[in-house]
């Protein structure tokens, strides 16, 4: 029984990484609207070519914040050692 709490409950170096992800999740959303959308922003960029970048940026975001739940194969060597 307590293997599977143990099991459930993630480790502070895993919740510190969630945390820190989360926050750059945002952030990179937050720039990728801000090419989007902002136009007091300068940049030399076509009207479509903002639109691009911005969600190629959002797009990253997204996949950087997947790879977040994704279990490691390093993660199952930490727990094999303990």
């Amino acid at each position: 029984m307590s293997t599977n709490f143990r099991n459930k409950q993630k480790s502070p170096k895993r919740r510190f990484l969630l945390i820190i992800g989360a926050t750059v999740f945002i952030c990179f959303v937050a720039f990728g609207l801000m090419i989007m959308f902002w136009d007091k922003l300068q940049l030399s960029l076509q009207p479509y070519q903002r639109i691009l970048f911005g969600a190629f940026i959002i797009v990253y975001a997204g996949l950087r914040f997947s790879r977040l739940f994704k279990k490691d194969q390093y993660d199952k060597e930490d727990e094999d050692d303990e």
